[in-house]
């Protein structure tokens, strides 16, 4: 069920879905500051980035004009673990949060044929040719609503961006171990749901769940 538009502290705009018990932003986060109108740092040099110990984000290949609309901005884990970045009644999600939209959303396998493909947006993948994958026939992708986009990754400890258009990658805020958290990853041309254990300064999106009432 689709619902109204919450905005962040910069005024940003996100639409949202009620899938089961659970609220979601369809969009990814593009804040700049946080919810009590911080500055998060944004760090566009790649030496900067990979010795940070402490909250930064930025753009896709450091360019807003062309991603921040469509993908959001790829913020560490230290940005994360403020619990300051999504706007007052939201939060990033925890690994159960996601585990519980899995769950939720089994019930449109007839529509869209795999999981990933489920949550995965008609639009912006790679074509692939595997079946079930999600960049085989988009039309039927996204029959749950959450609409989810291939964002890219800032990896190779800060040196490069990588996998726009093929892979998106998206925090929890549930620490793994004293370096790594664990990450949703969706792939072009895989028909499953992967979990990661990133490292905290990795690059990736955040999509945010309304707290529960």
């Amino acid at each position: 069920m689709f619902g109204g538009v919450v905005k962040d502290v910069d005024g940003n705009e996100y639409h949202t879905v009620t899938i089961g018990s659970q609220t979601w932003m369809i969009e990814n986060l593009k804040a700049t500051h946080y919810s009590d109108s911080t500055a998060i740092p944004v760090v566009t040099d790649s030496a900067a980035w990979k010795n940070l110990q402490k909250p930064g984000y930025c753009w896709y290949s450091n360019d807003s004009a062309q991603n921040k609309n469509s993908y959001g901005a790829l913020y560490n884990w230290y940005a994360v673990n403020t619990g300051k970045l999504a706007p007052v009644g939201w939060h990033v999600p925890t690994e159960a949060d996601w585990t519980t939209l899995e769950n939720n959303v089994t019930i449109y396998l007839y529509a869209s044929g795999s999981l990933s493909k489920i949550l995965a947006s008609t639009t912006n993948w790679l074509r692939s040719s595997a079946t079930g994958a999600i960049g085989n026939d988009l039309t039927i992708n996204n029959s749950s609503g959450f609409a989810a986009l291939p964002g890219g990754l800032r990896e190779n400890r800060g040196h490069s961006f990588s996998s726009k258009d093929s892979t998106g990658g998206w925090w929890s805020s549930t620490i793994k171990s004293d370096t790594t958290v664990v990450s949703l990853l969706m792939r072009y041309d895989l028909n499953s749901v992967e979990r990661y254990n990133k490292y905290k300064w990795k690059g990736l999106s955040v999509r945010c769940i309304k707290d529960s009432n």
